[in-house]
């Protein structure tokens, strides 16, 4: 099956803490169907000193969110579905909103 989310698209959040926030998703999980979106869901984490951080501390990190909980945004910045056809003998996403291919 086509992945409807895929890396580098812009998700809004639809709900959460970050409800209404808009963000490019830098990775997806599709085994766990959860995706990563830049500067969302920030969580912190408490690190203990390391040979590659010696210093350690509170770090600042994205957790992930899952699939259902993000839509793709369209032109006008809004939460819309996405759809599949075929442009010429390529399959393509797109739009419900607005029709135009993402």
């Amino acid at each position: 099956m086509a992945a409807k989310i895929k890396k580098g698209d812009r998700v809004v959040v639809l709900t959460g803490k970050d409800k209404g926030r808009t963000g490019e998703v830098a990775r997806v999980l599709p085994t766990e169907n959860r995706v990563v979106v830049t500067g969302i869901n920030m969580v912190q984490l408490h690190t203990r000193p390391s040979q590659g951080d010696p210093q350690g501390g509170i770090k600042n990190k994205e957790a992930s969110i899952h699939v259902s909980n993000v839509a793709i945004a369209d032109a006008n910045g809004k939460a819309t579905r996405v759809g599949f056809r075929m442009d010429g003998d390529k399959k393509v996403r797109f739009a419900k909103t607005t029709g135009d291919v993402i």
